[in-house]
């Protein structure tokens, strides 16, 4: 889960362990079904908590199932950022962002339900993996390193892209991932202008586990 500043006192400590919990529960029905339609009671019931409890944090279902997929969203990016640190080719970093995401169908199976489920509505989000593509997909642009194109639109087509096999992944388990997502990672550098060589190699360098 994605880690903030640690509560002051006690009070505060189990004030944000309850709000924790339930959207431990939220994620957890929406990595199972994508349905939001269930119960206070049974959310509060899958978190452990009272059904009174559930109004201390939050106003809605709706205002609890946005804030696990922020949550869902923070975990992602903050897993990718942490296995990337000290890249700095902007090409690199998106294929490697677009094959360690397709890894994470197996490593991180509920955060990437979530994001099946969930992640098309988010893809230009400020949380979560969408800013920092953007970030590097502006760097790239401003460096020379992909065509002069508006990387917000480049932004949508990797998403969706990337959303697009994240699905066909859950779809069908004997895909082999790793080539799957080298070939898209592929796709994609080349659509942002790298030359076909260059984007082959770059596609295909070791990833850092995750682990």
């Amino acid at each position: 889960m994605p880690t903030s500043a640690p509560p002051s006192n006690r009070f505060e400590r189990r004030r944000a362990e309850t709000r924790q919990a339930l959207v431990r529960a939220a994620r957890q029905i929406l990595a199972e079904t994508g349905d939001t339609s269930a119960s206070i009671q049974a959310i509060a019931e899958r978190a452990d908590v009272g059904f009174g409890t559930f109004y201390n944090h939050f106003e809605s279902k709706a205002e609890l199932f946005d804030a696990a997929v922020v949550d869902a969203l923070e975990e992602f990016g903050q897993a990718i950022d942490e296995r990337l640190q000290g890249t700095d080719d902007p090409a690199a970093l998106v294929a490697a962002g677009v094959r360690l995401s397709l890894r994470m169908v197996d490593s991180h199976p509920e955060l990437m339900q979530v994001l099946r489920h969930r992640g098309l509505g988010h893809v230009h989000s400020d949380r979560g993996l969408a800013p920092r593509a953007l970030r590097d997909l502006e760097r790239g642009v401003a460096a020379g390193r992909f065509v002069a194109v508006d990387p917000t639109v480049a932004l949508s087509a990797l998403g969706g892209s990337l959303l697009s096999l994240v699905e066909l992944r859950f779809a069908r388990p004997e895909l082999d991932a790793d080539e799957a997502a080298a070939n898209l990672a592929e796709i994609v550098l080349r659509m942002l202008g790298v030359p076909p060589d260059d984007a082959r190699d770059v596609a295909r360098h070791p990833l850092p586990d995750l682990a």
